[in-house]
């Protein structure tokens, strides 16, 4: 009977930390939301920026190549890189710069700049991952006083739950302060039409009869 009545005081105690849990986890949105609205308190916003540019260029594989010595010339990288589209990153904070210096890679045929900002989802992230780390903070307490094997795997069982949910939310907010540091260029690339040896004549006859007109 004694360690009937322990093993369900162990189960209530599992089932009471799940409950403080969630208790926790709607007073830190709570707290969060205050900051987030106290005038006093400086804003860290993330903002993931992606620019979208078409170039009609000459050589799309020597292209190709400048592209990369501009992402590295602005601390970023290639991220893909084809024939006749490529992705580059660059330090966020010089995007503009980097845009100019393509855009006169080429004539540009269209460009946008776009900027989402994922500060929310960001701080949603920081709030469950810090209840999780310490919920699981609590049941490796709960591991050390746990006595029987039944005991052990409900409290392990649950910690894996938790990991994987901490290198979920670690993964997630890894990836929005990457991508918060580095703006994303995606650059479509269209090769010039070069005329063909009666183009070339075209061309001149025209050049020359324009001439005249002109000089008329």
């Amino acid at each position: 009977m004694h360690q009937i009545s322990k093993y369900f005081a162990f189960i209530a105690l599992t089932s009471l930390l799940a409950c403080s849990s969630s208790r926790e986890y709607a007073g830190n949105i709570s707290q969060a939301t205050a900051l987030a609205e106290s005038p006093e308190r400086p804003q860290d916003r993330k903002i993931i920026y992606d620019a979208f540019l078409s170039l009609t260029v000459e050589h799309p594989d020597s292209t190709n190549l400048r592209l990369q010595q501009i992402a590295e010339s602005y601390e970023g990288y290639v991220s893909e890189s084809g024939t006749y589209r490529s992705v580059i990153r660059v330090a966020s904070n010089q995007l503009d710069a980097a845009l100019t210096e393509v855009s006169q890679l080429g004539r540009v045929d269209r460009r946008s700049v776009r900027g989402q900002d994922v500060t929310e989802a960001y701080r949603d992230y920081q709030i469950r991952l810090d209840n999780a780390l310490q919920a699981r903070g609590r049941y490796l307490q709960l591991l050390d006083r746990a006595e029987t094997v039944d005991e052990i795997l409900k409290v392990e069982k649950e910690l894996e739950r938790l990991n994987e949910t901490i290198d979920l939310l670690k993964g997630k907010m890894n990836r929005i302060d990457h991508l918060d540091a580095f703006a994303t260029i995606t650059i479509n690339l269209k090769e010039r039409q070069k005329p063909g040896p009666l183009g070339y004549i075209g061309i001149g006859i025209y050049r020359g009869v324009r001439w005249l007109f002109v000089r008329g």
